[in-house]
């Protein structure tokens, strides 16, 4: 049961795992500590059992919605074919081609019953996947592929395990009316989440213009609209998982975000980071409590059977090693399909390689949506049908999970090794450029203001400035001006122009960037002393010092954001 003690618990274990992962130097990854800690917890006496239908509710909508802000569109639509591809066509391929093997390789599996496992392993989990590349160097175009193809799988995933317990439970099944149903599912669940989001933008418009435009009323509406998204989808048996999706990339289409106050984006942007944090730490958390559990069901499912449990180790071994073969088949099939509209198109085509293609299909990591669609399975406890062999498909479910996190963190570091390192950092680049026009921008219209006279008083001679002011402040007004030129001009000149400096010279002026920066937060630093000294000497107040405070720290930020943009030496 889920009480306060053990939430309070929970939390604490989550804050613990991130020092766990500094000590360890980020060697091993945090969703395995946070499993390793779930499963210390259970031994200890903590038991909280996995509600399917709550975990679905509760936890994937807030998190797909924040994986879609992070999503950019450009690439999405850029990378479409392969994400769409990996997303829905294998993940039906691998629910077909994987039930009949897992039937092969165990006959006394029913073929329904090898459909539902395959179907509840064929969806890689975005939440494990976003976890264990979080803060590795991805290339760009191979984390967009993976974090597009997370965030729409879960739901082709869970569509074909509904049918396939259907068919288990009642043995109807029929290919045709499935793929109406799976059409009509996916597409009502994009349609309802694109309606949600389309009222959401024009309802807050109104607000805005009328003035409620409060802070924190609009972050917590923001953090409610994944919930009505889903649970509207739902209502009408349609995928919540896509309704969360479509509904988060329409806000971005729509520009609702910019037109917010800068105040609210900067509150918005830490409300859903401590979200993102906390659901994600909790979905292992639960993952490791319940994995004695399960180990205790596997031990006496071979005893039932009279099955060692050596031989259910390799028949989960064996299930894996189906799935990932699938998934590097997958993989390569979408690489053919984007060399073929590349030539067909003369578009210019960038090979994944072998390594790449490596990373792809390991980081297939199957997670706590997995395991909930296996628990869900119907148990006959309220006088409803029990799934046939029920605890074989949730012990061999739980095993595959927990092999694809281990393997995920051995090999995906590995194959991050054989990667060709990338010569131009794009993002890096892009965020040059942009930032050299914007600074542009602005220097036009202080040209502008240098060279045009100021605009006359609309009020007339009655309000007209005393004789003498009115040249002051127009001295004081070029002056102004002037400041500013030299301010953004200095600016425009302290941007990395790489493609037209030596190696020598690029790696002196990272050096001096780097000084400059450094010196900067010593300079904070020392205001923040200063600052402190004035509180305690009671110059100021605590409210006073707050405010200051609230200035430094944006400072701060600014300073260290820049600081971590900063390529690395060459």
């Amino acid at each position: 049961m889920l009480t306060i003690e053990n939430i309070l618990l929970l939390l604490l274990l989550a804050a613990v795992s991130s020092l766990l992962v500094a000590l360890f130097k980020q060697k091993v990854p945090q969703p395995v500590i946070l499993i390793i800690l779930g499963v210390f917890a259970a031994l200890a006496g903590m038991h909280v059992s996995l509600q399917p239908d709550m975990f679905m509710f509760v936890f994937l909508p807030p998190l797909l919605f924040a994986d879609s802000f992070r999503m950019p569109l450009r690439e999405f639509s850029e990378l479409r074919g392969p994400i769409l591809f990996l997303a829905f066509g294998l993940v039906v391929i691998s629910t077909l081609v994987c039930g009949y093997a897992i039937h092969w390789i165990v006959p006394e599996l029913g073929l329904p019953i090898c459909f539902t496992l395959a179907a509840a392993l064929s969806p890689t989990d975005t939440v494990a996947v976003s976890s264990l590349i979080e803060g590795r160097k991805v290339p760009n175009r191979l984390l967009q592929i993976l974090s597009g193809e997370a965030l729409f799988n879960d739901a082709s995933g869970l569509v074909c395990f509904r049918f396939a317990m259907a068919d288990a439970l009642t043995g109807e099944f029929s290919y045709r009316q499935a793929f109406g149903t799976f059409l009509m599912v996916a597409l009502g669940g994009l349609l309802v989440g694109a309606a949600v989001a389309w009222l959401t933008v024009k309802l807050n418009r109104v607000l805005v213009r009328r003035g409620y435009d409060d802070s924190q009323s609009q972050i917590i509406f923001v953090l409610l609209l994944p919930f009505l998204m889903y649970a509207a989808a739902e209502a009408v048996e349609c995928s919540g998982i896509l309704a969360a999706v479509a509904g988060c990339m329409v806000l971005k289409l729509s520009g609702m975000i910019e037109d917010t106050a800068t105040f609210t984006r900067l509150q918005a942007t830490t409300v859903w980071n401590i979200v993102s944090y906390v659901f994600n730490a909790l979905i292992f958390l639960f993952l490791g409590l319940q994995l004695p559990e399960l180990l205790q069901h596997g031990v006496a499912l071979g005893h039932k059977y009279d099955v060692a449990l050596w031989q259910v180790s390799l028949f989960v071994v064996q299930i894996y090693a189906i799935m990932l073969a699938m998934r590097f088949a997958g993989v390569w099939t979408s690489v053919f399909g984007r060399w073929v509209v590349a030539r067909i198109g003369s578009l210019p085509f960038e090979p994944t390689g072998f390594a790449g293609s490596l990373l792809l299909t390991f980081a297939g990591v199957r997670g706590a949506v997995t395991l909930a669609a296996v628990l869900s399975l119907p148990e006959g406890a309220d006088g409803t049908d029990a799934f046939p062999m029920r605890d074989a498909v949730v012990v061999a479910a739980t095993g595959v999970i927990v092999l694809s996190l281990l393997a995920a963190s051995v090999f995906i570091p590995l194959c991050l090794r054989f990667l060709p390192h990338e010569t131009v950092d794009k993002n890096a680049q892009e965020e040059n450029m942009a930032r050299q026009k914007l600074i542009r921008a602005a220097l036009a219209v202080l040209t502008k203001a240098r060279t045009q006279p100021p605009a006359p008083n609309p009020k007339g001679a009655a309000l007209a400035k005393p004789e003498g002011q009115g040249a002051a402040d127009e001295a004081l007004r070029q002056e102004v001006i002037d400041r500013l030129y030299q301010l953004y001009h200095s600016r425009l000149e302290e941007e990395d122009e790489t493609p037209r400096i030596t190696p020598l010279d690029r790696n002196r002026a990272l050096r001096h960037a780097r000084m400059d920066l450094a010196l900067r937060l010593q300079l904070l630093r020392a205001e923040r002393q200063a600052m402190r000294d004035m509180t305690s000497r009671r110059e100021i107040n605590d409210q006073t010092e707050w405010k200051l405070q609230q200035e430094l720290d944006y400072e701060e930020q600014v300073i260290r954001s820049q600081s971590q943009r900063l390529p690395r030496e060459a």
